[in-house]
């Protein structure tokens, strides 16, 4: 199986389920189990912390990005691997996106839905053709999956979008898919 890098992309809070702190770190240790590389927020908190410190412990190669202004706030995790700090938000999400071959997206807030967003208007814009995944642990993301369908049926959108990115339930589902993106 060859090498990838998942960009992954949650809340820098636990959020109020404790499945969500349990998929993070099971997400985590599967990278590490894989021999792939985590690309995260760089932050020790929330589902970002969980996630990175699974990969950690397992062995994980980790790249963290973090922009100055969150240092403090998002507790950035200087032990990792690759830490870089940038000076905004866009130039993080661009680190991110440029140094991964897929994305995930955990259960997060604004910052994870405009995570998303931006790299869902690069795939319908042609500019990429990663996979985007969402981890709808417990149903999570279903009010976003019925707000981009509402978008499609509203005339805003081509039905294509639905095909950019993917909804998987599990994290044994989510790395079905990411298994198969590997082997390409």
């Amino acid at each position: 199986m060859a090498s990838l890098s998942v960009c992954v992309f949650c809340g820098s809070r636990p959020g109020a389920r404790p499945t969500y702190e349990i998929a993070a770190t099971q997400v985590g240790k599967e990278i590490a189990e894989r021999r792939w590389r985590l690309v995260y927020g760089a932050g020790d908190i929330g589902l970002m912390g969980a996630v990175a410190r699974s990969a950690q412990e397992a062995g994980a190669d980790t790249f963290g990005v973090i922009p100055i202004h969150l240092l403090e706030r998002e507790v950035g995790k200087t032990d990792l691997k690759r830490f870089i700090v940038t000076e905004t938000m866009h130039e993080r999400k661009k680190v991110m996106f440029m140094n991964c071959d897929a994305i995930v997206v955990l259960p997060g807030g604004a910052g994870s839905l405009d995570e998303f967003f931006e790299v869902l208007t690069w795939a319908q814009l042609g500019l990429h053709q990663k996979p985007i995944l969402l981890l709808d642990t417990e149903g999570y993301w279903q009010p976003l999956v019925s707000l981009v369908n509402h978008v499609v049926d509203e005339g805003f959108a081509d039905s294509s979008l639905l095909n950019l990115f993917s909804v998987v339930s599990t994290v044994d589902a989510l790395f079905e898919v990411l298994d198969t993106a590997a082997e390409r």
